[in-house]
């Protein structure tokens, strides 16, 4: 949004009604509430808008969220289609994820023209993304322009209990473990400069992939505890094991209430390799994507400096 404000691009936010809007800092902008599963509220909020970024959506790797991940990522990207159609508005700018193109045995590097195919390597989540594009394009052929960004795993500065973010927090609690999967990484202001290249172009119709490149996860923990003075994950976790640990997770989470510490959404993927093809961004757009030192130097000098992990065990 700061981006936004300093090229002098008009615009107003939606959230809802209770939301946090800390991370917006100072920046002076007008706020709508509204909320996706409330068509009426939509309506109301997205009055004389041009273009819409659509960035809202729920992630999880919890079977137990599937039915909340559907109704947010699908029907509320349903309800944003519906409700730009309904009003004239001409643009949909939708931000997907890299999830939405689907994973598969056999892939190891997707690219915008990958084709989604069940398997179990494909979370719920993943599922709700893929379903969500599908209203984005239902909407361009009922006439609405359109384009779809799919970032990776976003490196941003942030609540660091929520999202990403929580890679930053793993590492400042020692934890040992690590799996022998990649990870595909973007900077979230890379992300940034990236809807505001394709606002600024004519509408592709088409998806195109954030994402400044991938590493094997222990690598990129090893860097991070540097950065932070941490010890860096030490014990690698063959992926049955990882496995067999993921659904005693699943059972001591459903008697005690809590929430699992992994998944067997997650344990499925956490040691496979995946790398999501960037060229069609920097060929199409001209995108320059950060290096991840630069990413890294900004994110936890936020994170040492700003209270978020000082004094915490």
């Amino acid at each position: 949004m700061q981006k936004f404000a300093s090229e002098s691009i008009p615009f107003f936010g939606i959230k809802r009604l209770q939301s946090n809007t800390d991370l917006v800092g100072t920046l002076q902008m007008e706020w709508r509430d509204a909320n996706l599963l409330d068509v009426i509220s939509l309506q109301q909020a997205l009055q004389g808008a041009t273009v819409v970024v659509h960035t809202a959506a729920l992630v999880s790797f919890k079977s137990k969220d599937a039915e909340e991940l559907y109704k947010v990522n699908v029907e509320g990207t349903r309800n944003v289609v519906n409700t730009c159609l309904e009003l004239g508005i001409p643009r949909i700018i939708h931000i997907s994820s890299v999830a939405a193109l689907g994973r598969q045995k056999g892939a190891s590097e997707i690219n915008e023209d990958h084709k989604w195919v069940d398997s179990k390597l494909n979370s719920e989540y993943a599922e709700s993304k893929y379903l969500a594009e599908l209203e984005v394009f239902r909407g361009q052929e009922e006439g609405l322009a359109i384009d779809i960004i799919n970032p990776s795993v976003i490196l941003s500065q942030a609540n660091w209990d929520r999202s990403s973010a929580q890679l930053f927090k793993y590492v400042w609690k020692n934890k040992p473990f690590y799996t022998e999967g990649s990870i595909n990484y973007v900077d979230v202001r890379d992300v940034v400069d990236m809807i505001l290249l394709v606002l600024k172009n004519n509408p592709s119709g088409e998806r195109c992939i954030a994402n400044a490149d991938s590493m094997p996860l222990k690598e990129l923990l090893t860097i991070i505890a540097a950065r932070l003075a941490k010890k860096a994950p030490w014990i690698r976790v063959p992926g049955q094991l990882l496995s067999v640990a993921a659904h005693i997770e699943s059972l001591r989470a459903w008697i005690t209430g809590s929430e699992p510490l992994v998944t067997p959404q997650s344990a499925r993927s956490a040691n496979e390799k995946f790398y999501y093809n960037n060229q069609k961004a920097i060929q199409s757009l001209g995108m320059q994507f950060r290096s991840l030192e630069d990413t890294l130097e900004w994110c936890c000098k936020y994170y040492l400096e700003k209270g978020t992990i000082n004094n915490r065990n």
